[in-house]
């Protein structure tokens, strides 16, 4: 049984639930509208910008501006060189920072925003490439866009009906369109993206086992004929808790851990040579897997330490806590 206290929370907690199931079906509403109105003008665009020399420059007012500014970063991130100008500033000068090489993105929801004046005619008169972002293909937006990629007109989801909230949901996701198509066409790689993202958790994940691994004299590596006593001070110096062996030819041929050590330590371990204890053909890795793919794999086989090969050869050697400490999970 509530009491009377309790009754104000639950219909407060009841008007909050459907306000938000509210805004979430109006927003998934647009994007739905958004994609079943995609036509032949997002390839068109997509074209502009492919060919580009230039840069990509977005623009736009206030809630468009910020959203404006997401797309840039997320083009400048994978690829496309990309950048946002304010259209205030741009009239107080900032304009000299547009060429003709490159490609404007203008971005409005109305397509009537004042502030634009000055950059719409500045590509009209230096011949510079317009992609309209705008619900009204029919606005002074529109009509000056070489292409027009167009919003749904599908209201806002605030309960006034005036808060940019569907509007810039749309705009967001034709942002991500263009930036995830751009990296389709242009073949952009992991390898592309991480040299872009050095810090942070993508830069951790997105490293490769060259760049974390252990080569040279830290390696501990020894002739597989080796005798235990040489293999124990081996692993001790360098604490990697193994030692790789290899064969006359440099071939890694086996390795042993500290675990392997434990598990067959006897009075008479001493008097015997590595390769009788050595586990034969260990999984190795290259230099160039990404090292979120590297833990992948120790996970899977349950080992601790990898060796790096170039045909065969050990150039490295790397431990899970390597990557681990490197924010690699």
């Amino acid at each position: 049984m509530t009491t009377l206290l309790e009754n104000p929370i639950s219909i407060q907690e009841n008007l909050d639930r459907n306000c938000a199931i509210r805004t979430i079906n109006s927003e998934i509403d647009t994007i739905i509208k958004l994609r079943d109105s995609l036509d032949n003008s997002l390839t068109k665009a997509l074209d502009i910008m492919q060919e580009a020399k230039g840069r990509i420059i977005l623009t736009g007012m206030g809630k468009s501006g910020h959203i404006g500014k997401k797309i840039a970063a997320s083009l400048a991130s994978t690829g496309t060189p990309s950048f946002f100008v304010h259209p205030a500033e741009a009239s107080h000068g900032d304009l000299g920072m547009i060429t003709e090489d490159d490609v404007v993105i203008a971005i409005s929801n109305s397509g009537e925003s004042r502030e634009l004046v000055d950059i719409l005619n500045y590509c009209k008169r230096f011949g510079i490439k317009l992609i309209a972002i705008t619900k009204n293909p029919e606005s002074s937006l529109g009509k000056a866009g070489d292409i027009v990629l167009t919003l749904p007109n599908n209201g806002e989801a605030c309960p006034l009906g005036l808060a940019p909230t569907n509007s810039t949901t749309a705009t967001l996701v034709l942002g991500d369109i263009l930036t995830a198509g751009l990296i389709q066409r242009k073949g952009f790689t992991k390898a592309d993206f991480n040299e872009r993202h050095p810090g942070g958790k993508l830069g951790s994940i997105l490293k490769r086992v060259s760049d974390l691994m252990h080569t040279g004299s830290e390696m501990p590596i020894l002739e597989e004929n080796s005798n235990m006593q040489q293999v124990l001070l081996e692993m001790t110096s360098k604490r990697l808790g193994c030692v790789g062996f290899i064969d006359n030819n440099g071939n890694l041929t086996g390795m042993l851990t500290d675990g392997d050590l434990r598990r067959c330590l006897t009075p008479e371990i001493l008097n015997k040579k590595a390769v009788e204890l050595m586990t034969k053909n260990p999984k190795t890795i290259s230099k160039d897997v990404m090292a979120s793919e590297a833990i992948k794999i120790m996970h899977e086989k349950k080992i601790t330490n990898i060796f790096i090969v170039e045909n065969n050869i050990p150039i490295g050697v790397i431990h899970i806590h390597d990557l681990l400490n490197n924010g690699v999970v």
